[in-house]
């Protein structure tokens, strides 16, 4: 860790930013993107994916996302990576330079739905049929 001998300040760099994080930030969840949901259907499925535990989804400017919160296995307590050597590529190609250590992502999105009841009610809002959708098969 290098200090500013200015200003006995910590300097974060991307060497050492990780361990600032400590495994709070990323590798704690896993997006997947989704088609763009639309019609009640494509909702009360979405509704059925954030019934199951830690799930959410949100919409940013490159589209909709399930978020999968579950922490990687190899997660060190110190942020580090226990099979750095041997990650996956998309692990590789991660870069840290601008993180959510920096900013959080969500203050990115359009819609972030954290749990079942958030996406329930906006889809109430959304559809004014909503509570009928049963009651169409």
């Amino acid at each position: 860790m290098s200090l500013n001998k200015n200003m006995n300040k910590v300097v974060i760099t991307p060497e050492n930013k990780c361990s600032f994080c400590s495994g709070t930030k990323c590798c704690v969840y896993v997006t997947q993107e989704m088609e763009t949901p639309r019609s009640m259907d494509d909702f009360d499925h979405m509704l059925w994916q954030l019934a199951h535990k830690d799930m959410q989804a949100y919409k940013d400017e490159d589209g909709w996302f399930l978020i999968a919160n579950n922490k990687c296995q190899f997660l060190k307590a110190d942020g580090g990576c226990n099979i750095y050597e041997t990650r996956p590529q998309i692990c590789r190609d991660y870069s840290n330079d601008y993180c959510e250590y920096d900013e959080p992502a969500e203050i990115h999105f359009e819609f972030y739905f954290k749990t079942y009841q958030e996406l329930d009610e906006y889809c109430r809002k959304r559809f004014k049929k909503w509570d009928q959708r049963f009651d169409q098969e």
